[in-house]
C-alpha cells in the first residue's frame, strides 16, 4: 500500500527536485477520483463559493459552508493531504479568530493543513496557528481575495503579479521569507510568472506551489479539478486547457435524454 502523503514528505520532494501536484476539489466524488489518480494533496478552496454555490465573489463563503465541503473531501481522501481554506473573515478579524477557525477546520472538517489567503499581511496569525500544531499554507501574490481588493481580474494573463517586474519579484521574495520564518509549511504563490517564481523557490526551503500563473519553475502545481476536466457551463466555449470537456459531454447527454423522453422512449434505470 502506498504511504500516506505528509508535510515532511512534500518538503522532501522539494529537496529531491520532485514536483508535487494537487487539485482543488469540493465534493466526495471528484476528490475520490483524484485520490485514486495519485495526487499528493487536495485543496478545498473557498472558490467553492463562486463555482459551486453561485456566490457573487469568494468573500461571501462562510466557515460553516467550508466545513461542509472539507468534511466531504476528507471522507473521500485517505492517502493524499487535505488542505482546507480559511474563508475571508477570521484572518482579518484577528489572531484569535484565525486560530479558532483553523482549529474547527482541523477538528470538525478533518483538514491536515490550513490555507490562508492574503496571509503575507498577517504573519502573526501564521505563527499562532503553527504553534497550535496546525500546518499552514499561506497563499500570496495576486490571490482571489487580494484581486477583489485591488479591483483586478483574478487569473488574468496580464495581472501585475504575473509580469514579475524587479520590484514585484523583490516583494514576493521578501513575503515568502517572512511567511517561512512565521512558521509556514508550504507556500501557494499565485500568478508568480517565470521570473519571480524561480526566485521565490530559491529563497525558501519549503515547497512553493501555484495555480494561476504558475509553471514548471515552481516546486509543484495545483489545478482546479473542474478546470482540468472542463466541468461547468463556462467551459462549453472556453479556450482554457482542459484534459477532458465534461461540460460538452454533459450537454450532449442531456439533449439526448430530453429527446428520448419527448419521443416516449423507455430509459432503463
Amino acid at each position: 500500500m502506498e504511504a500516506n502523503v505528509t508535510v515532511p514528505a512534500l518538503q522532501q520532494m522539494k529537496r529531491d527536485g520532485q514536483k508535487s501536484i494537487g487539485v482543488v476539489a469540493w465534493d466526495f466524488q471528484l476528490a475520490r477520483v483524484a485520490e485514486i489518480a495519485g495526487v499528493d494533496f487536495v485543496v478545498v478552496g473557498d472558490s467553492v463559493g463562486v463555482n459551486l454555490l453561485g456566490h457573487a465573489n469568494p468573500l461571501e463563503v462562510t466557515l460553516d459552508e467550508m466545513l461542509v465541503f472539507c468534511k466531504a473531501v476528507r471522507r473521500a481522501v485517505s492517502r493524499a493531504l487535505v488542505i482546507c481554506d480559511t474563508p475571508f473573515g477570521p484572518l482579518q478579524e484577528g489572531v484569535d479568530s484565525a486560530v479558532s477557525a483553523a482549529v474547527r477546520l482541523v477538528k470538525e472538517g478533518g483538514a491536515d493543513m490550513i490555507k490562508l489567503d492574503g496571509a503575507a499581511d498577517f504573519p502573526q496569525a501564521v505563527t499562532a496557528i503553527a504553534r497550535a500544531g496546525i500546518p499552514v499554507m499561506p497563499q500570496f501574490g495576486l490571490t482571489p481575495q487580494t484581486a477583489l481588493k485591488y479591483g483586478l481580474p483574478y487569473g488574468a494573463q496580464n495581472a501585475p503579479d504575473a509580469e514579475a517586474t524587479e520590484a514585484m519579484t523583490a516583494r514576493l521574495v521578501e513575503e515568502a521569507r517572512i511567511l517561512e520564518e512565521a512558521g509556514a509549511s508550504m507556500l501557494d504563490l499565485t500568478n508568480s510568472g517565470p521570473v519571480a517564481g524561480p526566485e521565490v523557490v530559491k529563497a525558501v526551503s519549503i515547497p512553493v506551489i501555484g495555480g494561476f500563473g504558475g509553471g514548471p519553475w515552481l516546486d509543484g502545481r495545483v489545478r482546479l479539478a473542474h478546470t482540468a476536466i472542463g466541468y461547468g457551463a463556462k467551459w462549453l466555449d472556453s479556450e482554457t486547457d482542459t484534459y477532458a470537456n465534461v461540460a460538452k459531454a454533459s450537454l450532449e447527454a442531456f439533449r439526448a435524454l430530453i429527446a428520448d423522453a419527448r419521443a416516449g422512449r423507455q430509459i432503463k434505470g
